[in-house]
């Protein structure tokens, strides 16, 4: 396992959130949209200047812009690489 940046993903990448570093109100909005440490997230795919991204959330796709998604650390299995 490993903890990387989600704006390090590769396109169809899982991992579980391990944390969200930012508060205010930046903080609060990528809360609400569901990304809190402990969901299951994968990378679905990018635009062609890689932001923003497209995640997979409980069944839901979201995006994100990179300079959100470096707020986010997550927890990776290396060995499916």
């Amino acid at each position: 396992m490993a903890l990387i940046n989600l704006r390090l993903m590769a396109k169809n990448q899982s991992g579980i959130i391990k944390s969200v570093k930012v508060s205010g109100e930046l903080g609060r909005r990528i809360r609400e949209m569901g990304l809190v440490p402990g969901t299951e997230i994968t990378i679905q795919g990018r635009a062609p200047l890689n932001d923003p991204v497209a995640l997979r959330v409980m069944g839901g796709t979201l995006t994100l812009r990179n300079n959100e998604a470096d707020y986010i650390l997550v927890e990776t299995d290396t060995s499916a690489e």
